[in-house]
């Protein structure tokens, strides 16, 4: 049951998301936050990253079923029934995410809870992923709403290093998720998502990964230049290099192999990301 739960709820993208969230309160500038406050601000994200997850294979039961990656999904497999107790429960773990953000914290923060829950729910699984090829590009704005929420809890104002990770997230998103569906491509076919490598092929989705990687690998320097240390410039720089490399030898040659390389390149680079913006803070 516990193992059906984690798969339901995606609680390893709520973990990320959290985690994300929790980076960013610790970096922006401002008012140091207080342990409960990182404390409610990691709940929310892991309960509204969690609801919008569920909701996610709720939807998506039709198309998981055609998926060797999504098939052994609990609404798949029918480990839990798709019926209305399941959505009530997705519109309360919301409402708690939500209100909650918005008494303990502020109502920057609970908007930007709520809009990343919206994003990957409505934006990306119901509007855009059965229609269009950019599914993953706005859907994918989610993670930088984590990144906002963390923010707009020392400083709802949001200054230049908040918002620069924020489009950091955003640009992370597609050549992450692009790698991975080069490497799963036929599922994606056999499902009828018109995802990138579906639509135009694997080659020039490789090199849309690789551009989109530099502009993301540039993208996640400028945070020095507003303020963080040589530290963080060193984990971006190396994180960023290492999946520009990745992403070149995909564009040289896409396989399921090189692509599956791209995709752990890419966590990787996040996780380096994230890392060392703690330590340049905690550190310098």
């Amino acid at each position: 049951m516990f193992g059906q739960l984690v798969n339901v709820f995606k609680i390893r993208i709520g973990v990320m998301m959290s985690i994300t969230a929790l980076v960013a309160l610790m970096v922006t500038p401002g008012r140091p936050a207080g342990t409960w406050e990182a404390a409610i601000l990691t709940l929310a994200v892991l309960l509204g990253s969690s609801s919008a997850g569920a909701f996610n294979q709720y939807y998506e039961r039709d198309i998981d079923a055609l998926m060797k990656r999504t098939r052994n999904r609990p609404f798949v497999t029918g480990f839990f029934a798709r019926d209305r107790t399941w959505l009530l429960t997705i519109a309360l773990l919301l409402a708690v995410s939500v209100g909650g953000a918005a008494v303990f914290l502020n109502a920057v923060a609970a908007a930007f809870v709520f809009l990343g829950a919206f994003f990957y729910a409505v934006v990306y699984t119901v509007w855009l992923k059965r229609r269009t090829w950019w599914n993953i590009v706005i859907g994918g704005a989610s993670g930088s709403f984590a990144v906002l929420a963390g923010a707009a809890v020392v400083d709802p104002q949001l200054g230049p290093i908040p918002l620069i990770l924020a489009v950091v997230l955003f640009l992370w998103t597609p050549p992450h998720f692009w790698s991975l569906a080069i490497a799963g491509r036929d599922d994606y076919v056999a499902a009828g998502i018109p995802m990138l490598p579906v639509v135009v092929g694997d080659a020039s989705a490789a090199r849309a990964v690789l551009w989109n990687t530099v502009a993301l690998a540039a993208c996640s320097l400028l945070p020095f230049f507003f303020g963080m240390g040589w530290l963080y410039l060193a984990g971006a720089a190396v994180g960023g290099g290492y999946f520009v490399w990745r992403a070149c030898q995909l564009a040289r040659a896409p396989s399921r192999r090189s692509a599956m390389k791209s995709f752990f390149a890419s966590l990787t680079q996040l996780t380096m990301l994230l890392v060392f913006a703690v330590l340049d803070r905690a550190l310098v």
